[in-house]
């Protein structure tokens, strides 16, 4: 047709559609991915920095010398550090982590850390893996962050029960950044799967903090577990948008930013109906927090926001071809950024000067949004067909015990009420009151 009309048609079309892909790409910015999300507030946001410094000290080789203290910061009490694991003690099955005994916020923290370029045995992490290889509690993982979570669990199993049983009133934390961030993720669903190991904690102590997570969970997972796990994305992070299978990645790290650009052109294409009714596909684990800092057409860093969700559709789908999609990937930026947004945050509730009893009363009212955002978010992957998803009620994690309680209050006060009625019926048969007002004897009753 091109050769008839003298006009190349087909060709004018291939590049318009080039042109037009190009152009949406570089318009593409990372504050799209969370435009429509809710601000996080300081409570729940507040251990993030902190646990970004837990991270750092695996990198120390002297706690008492940290090289990575930041001045005017809480740093970490080498007293509280009950166990702290290098590649040798871990036998390259997991990678180094540390047990922290936090008293300052009642919490006891597995630490891990994130991917050391130099060893081989993360690679061996990473690449054991492949589509469909580990299915979990109705969804699939990756096998290789998997085995390295139930390594970590077996070798600690002791120190954490006796941990938790003897702090009753603190809570368990796993954390980790990179590498560690997927661990971490692994970690906090094997604990909620095998909580007899560790003297039937409850579920609300178990939390997990993901930084800069991996994506190591398939979406009716990373959906589900929502409530306990949470993952914090800096900006432009390239590896919560990476999609899997991870070892793409870790194959070519020399030509990252061409395998980057092949795959934002690969995921463009596919429809993204097709990605959520794919099981395997891994997303990033649980409720996402991202810190936006910069935006499009604009010079330098702006004060950081950061906007938190437990979104299905649109979960950091498509890689935002960005000069800091891997800069924003480090640890010590995330650190960094995480407590500037922190303190913007503290200075604006300072500002509104909220007092104590109306702060708790706001907290209250904040889990009941997540817990209502999360059945909200379940219930909307039942709805796009996501594979294995379950809806609130068919899953039956939220609030078991409070409605059964709230079930036998209602019975308890419904039976209360009906003796209550039957006693006053009874009364007012046998007696009633004379013209004094007193209660006498009725006369039937009494001639009877």
């Amino acid at each position: 047709m091109s050769i008839v009309c003298g006009i190349p048609l087909l060709e004018c079309v291939y590049c318009l559609a080039c042109a037009r892909w190009a152009w949406k790409r570089c318009l593409h910015s990372a504050g799209h991915d969370s435009e429509t999300w809710g601000l996080a507030s300081a409570d729940e946001f507040e251990p993030v920095p902190r646990l970004c410094r837990y991270i750092l000290a695996n990198y120390e080789d002297d706690l008492d010398n940290p090289r990575h203290a930041l001045p005017g910061l809480e740093a970490v009490n080498p007293r509280w550090v009950v166990r702290k694991k290098s590649y040798r003690d871990t036998h390259r099955r997991a990678p180094p982590y540390l047990i922290y005994l936090d008293h300052d916020h009642c919490d006891i923290v597995v630490a891990v850390r994130g991917l050391n370029l130099a060893k081989e045995s993360d690679y061996a992490v990473l690449l054991d893996n492949s589509l469909g290889k580990r299915k979990f509690d109705g969804g699939y993982v990756h096998n290789g962050l998997l085995k390295a979570a139930g390594w970590v669990l077996d070798a600690e199993c002791d120190i954490l029960r006796e941990l938790v049983e003897k702090h009753s009133n603190y809570t368990l934390t796993f954390a980790g950044h990179s590498l560690g961030s997927g661990v971490a993720a692994m970690l906090a669903m094997v604990v909620v799967q095998n909580r007899d190991k560790l003297g039937n904690v409850e579920r609300k102590r178990i939390r997990c903090f993901a930084i800069a997570p991996a994506r190591c969970m398939s979406l009716n997972l990373a959906v589900r577990y929502a409530d306990i796990i949470n993952s914090v994305v800096l900006q432009d992070d390239f590896l919560p948008r990476t999609a899997t299978p991870l070892e793409d990645i870790f194959k070519s790290l020399f030509c990252l930013p061409c395998l980057l650009c092949l795959r934002c052109m690969r995921d463009t294409c596919i429809p993204e109906d097709v990605k959520l009714k794919d099981p395997r596909r891994l997303y990033a684990p649980g409720r996402l927090y991202h810190i936006v800092e910069r935006k499009p057409f604009r010079f330098g860093r702006y004060p950081p926001v950061v906007r938190t969700a437990v979104p299905v559709d649109g979960r950091f789908e498509h890689i935002v071809l960005s000069c800091n999609a891997t800069s924003d990937h480090a640890i010590i930026w995330i650190e960094k950024e995480a407590q500037r947004a922190l303190d913007m945050i503290f200075h604006k509730e300072q500002t509104m000067d909220i007092p104590a009893k109306q702060r708790m009363e706001r907290q209250e009212t904040l889990a009941k949004e997540h817990r209502e955002e999360h059945k909200a978010a379940l219930r909307r992957a039942v709805t796009l067909s996501v594979p294995d998803a379950f809806s609130p009620t068919a899953y039956g994690t939220f609030d078991e015990k409070t409605s059964e309680a709230e079930d036998d209050d209602s019975q308890a006060s419904s039976t209360r009420s009906r003796q209550r009625m039957s006693w006053n019926e009874l009364i007012e048969r046998i007696f009633e009151k004379d013209e004094s007002g007193h209660m006498v004897l009725r006369k039937s009753t009494s001639n009877g």
